[in-house]
């Protein structure tokens, strides 16, 4: 498996963030790593091994980021404001920084699919629903997707509502030009009911009856309760859904 790493200095974030790239071609698929991780994590929980045969083949080429998470979504409480703002930045960063970048390695000229575990799967389903024109599907394992969880409930300010999945979403108007994109994609929910899964069920059981009453087609699944939030489950999950979206 063909593996590189570069980096990009973001004048957004003022900082170089390395990323890794698996695969020689093919549908991209980007990746966000768990919270407070890096772009090596996934090499070393041996998920790309996961889904080596479509690597290989050439039906997928992985691009893994790092986050900024402990300056954000870990970060100081007495600094809410000023990691929200850090949020956006990042994501900005994302898509007016790194997908270019993306586009120029891959030259596939498919529309990304966004995944990740975790607090990865947070920032995929994020991306997703805010740009479902950039975008062409989600697989998001274990994410939790209600910003208090990570911020507390005292507060909520316009930028973090912009990144509070189930606030943004449940006040989406049923008739938003974004519904039809995102019926003609791939959407992605899974989580399992064992240890260190309460968050993700309860946002997930919320993600799943806002997008019923969005009229919102998407695959919501809910693994057993010896289904743990942790890497033997989702080296498992991925291929499972990656086989059944490609």
């Amino acid at each position: 498996m063909q593996r590189l790493r570069y980096g990009i200095t973001s004048r957004l974030l003022r900082r170089y963030l390395p990323y890794n790239v698996y695969g020689h071609g093919g549908r991209p698929i980007l990746v966000f790593p768990t919270q407070n991780g890096k772009c090596g994590d996934y090499e070393q929980f041996k998920m790309p091994d996961t889904i080596a045969e479509h690597i290989e083949r050439g039906d997928v080429q992985l691009f893994c980021v790092d986050s900024i998470d402990k300056e954000t979504w870990s970060g100081s409480e007495e600094l809410k404001p000023l990691r929200a703002y850090l949020q956006e930045l990042w994501f900005r960063h994302i898509i007016e920084e790194f997908l270019p970048v993306l586009e120029e390695i891959n030259a596939s000229r498919l529309a990304p699919i966004v995944t990740g575990c975790s607090m990865g799967a947070t920032h995929a389903l994020n991306f997703f629903l805010r740009r479902p024109d950039l975008f062409d599907g989600v697989i998001a394992l274990s994410g939790a997707y209600d910003a208090r969880y990570f911020f507390g409930d005292d507060f909520m300010d316009g930028t973090l509502y912009m990144n509070s999945i189930v606030d943004y979403m449940a006040n989406l108007p049923i008739d938003h030009k974004y519904i039809p994109m995102f019926n003609a994609r791939n959407i992605v929910l899974c989580t399992g009911q064992g240890k260190w899964e309460e968050e993700m069920v309860r946002t997930t059981r919320m993600m799943k009856d806002i997008f019923a009453s969005k009229g919102i087609r998407a695959t919501v699944d809910f693994w057993g309760y010896d289904v743990d939030h942790d890497w033997p489950w989702w080296q498992k999950q991925l291929p499972y859904f990656l086989d059944k979206i490609l």
